[in-house]
């Protein structure tokens, strides 16, 4: 019972946690959005074996990471300062910033919604989720170096 009143007591600090720093916690996000994309990517291209219960997993978790992409409390004013790649857009363009991000979402759940059954069905899929994130990276972020 003592594990389990701190195991309770762990997720209720973790949850009003929660986006404490909006750009370590953005850059959490995206770097595991990331390596999910990444982990897809390979798969679609052959470098990896198609598993579909596997990708649809994969899907399933970058679904889960795209509803957390809270735009309000990551990119809140004043953080555009210090170790950061969002672009000044964000804040001058909020709204074409977050429709970027809804088609990014509408996408994922689509790619869930209807998992691919084969590499070539999810190549689309890859190929849909990869544009939305360059539009969002080119239009919205700044390269670094």
């Amino acid at each position: 019972m003592r594990k389990l009143v701190v195991a309770i007591s762990m997720l209720a600090f973790a949850g009003s946690a929660a986006f404490a720093d909006p750009i370590i916690d953005r850059q959490a996000l995206m770097k595991e959005r990331g390596k999910i994309v990444g982990g897809l990517a390979k798969v679609a291209k052959g470098e990896d074996a198609f598993d579909a219960g596997a990708v649809l997993t994969q899907l399933q978790a970058l679904q889960a990471n795209a509803e957390k992409f809270d735009v309000d409390a990551l990119f809140p004013k004043g953080s555009d300062v210090g170790d950061t790649t969002a672009g000044p857009k964000i804040w001058e363009d909020t709204v074409g910033f977050k429709a970027v991000e809804d088609k990014y979402l509408s996408n994922v759940k689509a790619a869930v919604a209807a998992p691919p059954a084969d590499v070539d069905a999810l190549k689309a899929q890859v190929g849909a989720i990869g544009s939305d994130c360059g539009t969002c990276h080119q239009g919205y972020r700044v390269k670094k170096g």
